[in-house]
């Protein structure tokens, strides 16, 4: 099954009042934010026998593949350093054999109930880049951030539907954990320090997400059996949203087909709600 349309999503970019936050004293900070709102009571687990499997690609089908930018961290010898004579390249749109990489997808309509959450998702800092670019998360999961770079980072979530949160880590080995209460697609992260560092975290309150791969595939498992909406987002190319057909003990194949000329569509952004400061255990509270 091909995607059969996609949608320009209206941008809300708009970002709110921000204050720098210090850093733990030790050598790991561990904390997690004040729920905006308990989520919803999760359904039990689903039965194995009546699962099935969701797969398939993000393809880039037509047009020349946009150049991305050169990014300078000449005033992070370091980091550069860790990118080879090439050096770092803006990671917007990334395209290998016709695979489109980092793209979010994710169940938007038809499931009903969905297993608790479980482990926790981990979002890294290496080479003044943040480590991955697109991170999926169920809504009450635990988020680990950590510092593997020996230089000051800070990182500012800002979703419109939960609490923000703004912290540093001054150096490495510091881990914060984080979570949103609830779905938000997608919450922007960046880097105060280093403009150039951004994620993408996009959160739903059931397990049935991926993000694509290197090479544009995907695939989700433990699908209860039935009808469903899926959509696709990415940063440059907006959202692309397809019926899938899952059966129990079945692979549904639901693949999106991306080009040059959807490049610069409008996508689902958030606004900036809470800021936090913290020492050795970091904390999100409403500033409001």
């Amino acid at each position: 099954m091909r995607s059969h349309f996609w949608n320009r999503s209206a941008a809300l970019l708009a970002v709110a009042a921000m204050a720098a936050c210090g850093g733990g004293g030790g050598g790991s900070s561990e904390g997690a934010g004040d729920d905006a709102g308990e989520a919803a009571p999760a359904a039990a687990a689903v039965d194995p026998s009546t699962v099935g499997t969701i797969s398939g690609m993000a393809n880039f089908t037509g047009g020349m593949v946009p150049t991305m930018e050169a990014i300078d961290m000449s005033t992070e010898a370091d980091c550069a350093a860790g990118y080879g004579a090439d050096g770092p390249m803006a990671q917007n749109v990334l395209v290998s054999n016709g695979g489109l990489a980092n793209v979010f997808v994710y169940l938007s309509e038809g499931v009903s109930g969905a297993p608790a959450a479980s482990g926790a998702a981990s979002l890294d800092q290496v080479n003044c880049r943040y480590t991955p670019h697109v991170l999926g998360v169920q809504s009450g999961q635990d988020i680990e951030i950590s510092n593997s770079d020996n230089l000051l980072h800070n990182i500012n979530a800002t979703p419109t539907e939960n609490r923000g949160f703004n912290i540093s880590q001054p150096r490495a080995g510091i881990t914060s954990t984080q979570r949103f209460a609830v779905a938000e697609v997608m919450v922007p992260v960046r880097c105060d320090v280093h403009g150039w560092m951004q994620a993408y975290i996009g959160v739903v309150d059931h397990p049935y997400f991926a993000v694509t791969g290197a090479d544009g595939s995907y695939s989700i498992a433990n699908v209860p059996a039935g009808d469903y909406t899926m959509t696709a987002w990415h940063e440059e190319f907006g959202t692309m949203t397809t019926n899938v057909t899952v059966t129990a003990g079945g692979t549904a194949e639901a693949s999106f087909d991306y080009s040059g000329e959807m490049m610069g569509a409008d996508v689902p952004m958030g606004d900036a709600l809470v800021i936090e400061r913290g020492t050795n255990r970091i904390r999100v509270e409403r500033t409001q």
